[in-house]
C-alpha cells in the first residue's frame, strides 16, 4: 500500500484478517526485550507463525535470550509504520535440543535454515500473544486492539 494514500478506516473483521495474513507472510519482527541490570533491547529477528504464536530463534547466549530468561515480557512489531501491528505476550524458551520438532521444522522449511544443526547453541523463543494492535494510520487509531486477553476480538470469515 503507498503511504502517500489516504487511509479508510477498516473494518475490525478485515483488520483481524489482514494482521493475521501478514503474520503468515512476513519474514521479519522486531523484538523488544528487556532485563532489569542490562535494560532494554531491541533487534529484528527471522519469525514463523504458526497460526497461535510466534517463534523466533536466537544465539543461546544472545542479549534477547538473556533477556527473556530474566523478563519473559516482550513486544514484538512488523516492520511498517504505516501498516502497525505490535504483539505483546510472553516468551517461552525451548534450548535447541529442546525445541518441538514441529515448531523446528516449520521454521527450518520457512527459511532453509535449521538452528539445531549449527555447532553453537540457539534458543528458540514461543511468544503467544496476549494482546495485538493493528492500525492503518489515524483513522484506525480508535480500535486498534484487535486480541486482548489472548482473544481475537473479531471473527474473520
Amino acid at each position: 500500500m503507498d503511504t502517500t494514500e489516504t487511509a479508510a478506516r477498516r473494518p475490525a473483521e478485515e483488520r483481524t484478517r489482514d494482521t493475521l495474513d501478514r503474520l503468515a507472510a512476513e519474514r521479519d519482527i522486531w523484538v523488544a526485550t528487556a532485563h532489569p541490570e542490562h535494560g532494554p533491547h531491541h533487534v529484528p529477528l527471522w519469525f514463523l507463525w504458526d497460526g497461535r504464536a510466534v517463534w523466533i530463534c536466537t544465539g543461546a547466549t544472545s542479549a534477547t535470550a538473556r533477556n527473556v530468561r530474566a523478563e519473559p515480557r516482550v513486544r514484538l512489531a512488523l516492520p511498517d509504520t504505516f501498516d502497525v501491528v505490535l504483539l505483546q505476550g510472553e516468551a517461552e524458551c525451548f534450548p535447541d535440543r529442546e525445541v518441538p520438532d514441529a515448531a523446528a521444522q516449520a521454521f527450518a522449511d520457512k527459511f532453509g535454515w535449521d538452528p539445531r544443526g549449527e555447532e553453537s547453541p540457539y534458543l528458540y523463543i514461543r511468544v503467544t500473544p496476549r494482546t495485538v494492535r493493528a492500525w492503518r494510520g489515524e483513522p484506525e487509531l480508535r480500535g486498534r486492539v484487535v486480541m486482548r486477553e489472548g482473544k481475537w476480538l473479531a471473527r474473520t470469515p
